[in-house]
Order: C-alpha cells, then sequence, then structure tokens
C-alpha cells in the first residue's frame, strides 16, 4: 500500500507509516530531552551510593523509558513529522523536561519550591495523556486498534498513575515501593492486555533505528560521565589513562550491539508479519532494551566514580566496582538475549564473560579507580579479540 493510499481524511491530516519509513528529525530533536534525562538518574545514582538509591533511580529511568517507547509505537503508527504530531511531542518534551528537572527531588523534596515528587509525576501524566489522545487520533478508522488503547488505559495506565500519585504524598520510606509497585504494574498489566492483541507496526526499518539511537543516546551518557568525574580534576597522565579506558568501554559497548546484536533482532524483525512481528518488537525492544539502557547508566555511574578518583590510591569501593562490573555485565547478557530471540545460536562468551566481570567485583573494589578501569577494560577487550580471532580462523577454514 503507497502512503498516498493511506492518507485518511478524516484522521486530522495524519497518514499511517509506510512499511519503510524512516526515523525523522524531529524524532531525534524529541529525543535530546532524554540526554538530559539520563544524566539526571545518573546523578541520583551517584549521590545516595546505596541499594535502594539504586532502585529508585531504576524506578524513575523506568518511568521516562515509559514514555519514550510509547512514543515510539506512536511514530511508528504515523510519522512524526506532521502538524499534529510535532504540537502534541512538543508539549511532551516539555513535560518530560520538567519531569527531568525534578528528579533529585523525586524522593526528597527540597524546601522551597514546589512538591518535587508530584511535580514529576503531573508532568509524567502530561506526557502520557498527550500520548493517549495523539494515538487515538493517528488509529482512526482503526477500530480494533482504539479498542487495545482504551483496554490498556483503563486496566494498565490509570491504576499505577493512581499509585504513582498515592506514592508522592505519602512520601518515604513507603514511596520507593509504591512507585516502584507502580511501575511494574503498568509494565506487567500492558504487556498481558496487548498479548495477541490489536497494537500495529508498520515500519520495522523505522522501529529498529529508532532504539538503535536511544542505545546511542545512553552511551553519550558514559562518555559525558567521564568529563563529569574529572571535571574538577587538573589534566594529568591519570586522567587521561582514565579517560582513555573510559572510552575504550564505551567503545566496545558499541561494538557488542551495533556489530552483531542490531543487525540479528532486526532482520528477524522484518522477516516477521502481523501479530508476531507486535509481539517480537515488544518483547525484544520495548522490554529488553530498557535493560540495555539501564545498564550504560549503571556503567557510566561506576565510570564517572573512576574519573572522580582517578588520581587517587585508595580503593575503588564495592559500590562503584558493583555499578561498573555489573552493569557491564547485564549489558553483555541483555544483548546475548537480543542475539537469541533473534533465533541465533547462544553467544557463550559473552555469557561466561558477564559472569567473570561480576566474579571480579571484590578485586575491581580492592583497587585503585584506574586499576578498576584498566582491569574492566582489560577483560572486556580479552573476550572481544578472542572472538575476532577465532572468526577469522573459522574463515580461513571454510
Amino acid at each position: 500500500m503507497t502512503e498516498t493510499s493511506r492518507r485518511r481524511p478524516w484522521a486530522v491530516g495524519l497518514r499511517t507509516s509506510p512499511e519503510g519509513h524512516r526515523v525523522t528529525t524531529f524524532e531525534l530533536f524529541f529525543d535530546l530531552v532524554y540526554v538530559f534525562a539520563f544524566t539526571q538518574v545518573s546523578h541520583l545514582v551517584a549521590e545516595t551510593h546505596s541499594g535502594r538509591g539504586m532502585v529508585q533511580a531504576l524506578t524513575v529511568l523506568g518511568l521516562l523509558w515509559w514514555t519514550w517507547t510509547s512514543y515510539s509505537w506512536l511514530a511508528n503508527q504515523s510519522p512524526a513529522d506532521q502538524g499534529l504530531l510535532r504540537v502534541g511531542m512538543g508539549i511532551a518534551m516539555v513535560a518530560v523536561f520538567v519531569a527531568t528537572l525534578s528528579i533529585p527531588e523525586a524522593y526528597e523534596d527540597l524546601p522551597g519550591g514546589l512538591f518535587g515528587p508530584l511535580v514529576l509525576i503531573v508532568a509524567y501524566v502530561v506526557v502520557r495523556v498527550v500520548h493517549g489522545a495523539l494515538y487515538v487520533v493517528a488509529a482512526a478508522g482503526d477500530a480494533a486498534l482504539r479498542r487495545q488503547l482504551v483496554r490498556t488505559a483503563v486496566v494498565a495506565i490509570v491504576p499505577s498513575t493512581a499509585l504513582l500519585v498515592v506514592g508522592a504524598l505519602v512520601g518515604e520510606p513507603a514511596q520507593t515501593w509504591i512507585w516502584l509497585g507502580a511501575f511494574s504494574f503498568d509494565v506487567l498489566m500492558t504487556l498481558l492486555t496487548g498479548r495477541r492483541g490489536s497494537w500495529r507496526l508498520y515500519s520495522p526499518t523505522h522501529w529498529a533505528e529508532r532504539y538503535g539511537l536511544v542505545v546511542i543516546l545512553a552511551l553519550g551518557e558514559s562518555v559525558i560521565a567521564v568529563g563529569f568525574g574529572a571535571s574538577h580534576l587538573p589534566v594529568s597522565w591519570p586522567v587521561i589513562a582514565g579517560a582513555t579506558l573510559s572510552i575504550l568501554i564505551a567503545l566496545m559497548l558499541w561494538w557488542i550491539y551495533f556489530l552483531k546484536s542490531a543487525g540479528a533482532a532486526e532482520r528477524r524483525l522484518a522477516r516477521l508479519q502481523g501479530v508476531e512481528r507486535v509481539e517480537y518488537a515488544t518483547l525484544a525492544y520495548t522490554y529488553l532494551h530498557f535493560v540495555l539502557v539501564a545498564s550504560v547508566v549503571m556503567v557510566a555511574v561506576g565510570i564517572e566514580e573512576a574519573m572522580a578518583h582517578v588520581g587517587s590510591d585508595e580503593p575503588f569501593g564495592s559500590f562503584a566496582a558493583a555499578l561498573l562490573a555489573g552493569g557491564l555485565a547485564a549489558y553483555l547478557l541483555g544483548a546475548t538475549v537480543l542475539v537469541r530471540s533473534a533465533r541465533e545460536p547462544w553467544l557463550w562468551r559473552r555469557v561466561a564473560e558477564a559472569v567473570l566481570l561480576v566474579a571480579l567485583v571484590p578485586v575491581l573494589a580492592k583497587l585503585p579507580a584506574r586499576g578498576a578501569l584498566g582491569l574492566a577494560a582489560g577483560v572486556v577487550y580479552a573476550f572481544a579479540v578472542g572472538a575476532q580471532l577465532r572468526a577469522r580462523a573459522t574463515a580461513r577454514r571454510a
């Protein structure tokens, strides 16, 4: 079906995306607010230095992720470079930015000003309401899709949003667990209400590009963390060495995703049609990519901690070591599951690498920061080089 034949005059000028639709420049602009959001989440983790703080940060990141992925579905339904969608997504950008500004006060309101936790939730609600209204308009003429939107809103979005408001008003310590429960409920019920449902995914190319770009944004946070961590230090050989190791880790994360995992998933997505395509997009992208993005944010916090103490001989510490090694391990496992989801063989070397990184946490904790960075980078690159050598040997034998 051509793009012209998909035009619907009763849909307020909106048109349905064609099969080969690509990411628009407005979507790239829309994503800019999430760069700041990732930075704010990483700072929230760095300030708390606790497991509870990690739960809080991942919950806030999950809420932000849920807004981003909601608009990725909308932009696949209808191209975002249309007047009504630009206006609505512009409003959502402002709301996301307001929510991001309130992240430092998400769990502990600061004196003066508005009540931080409630500001975050109100902004979040605005983003979701605007998304729902735009999606209903974009789904004009598709009664099944509109019923799906209503069903998910009633069963998942409304109850979870009510819990978020309750958590903000109740405050700590219950707020942490109420918000975690609200987010988990939304995620679970959205999955259940959409099972074999009526969601649409028209362009696998757009979809794969969209999620590849958000991984790039998250990797950008790991690069920014290098600068933040060393911003108070004079330029020195330890700083240069730490920055080099940190960038090498970021480069390897890029390599792992884009040179193997992303292509396998996109090929699988393109081969599927209808409900099977939608369900694969939901599990492999909407859900699994949250693991990848959250992992990169964890690695970024570990890098920032390392760079802040890169000139010191004091031990790196258990918390920072767990973030750095645990984030790398979670990313490797997520990328491995993504490859397997595309019906390709398990990459057991990545699983072994992830296990080794977790086992090395006590060792990293006792090393100075630059030593911890060096060991983590060495492990990641040793496995990568070994894999490349084996691949070349196999190619020569073939």
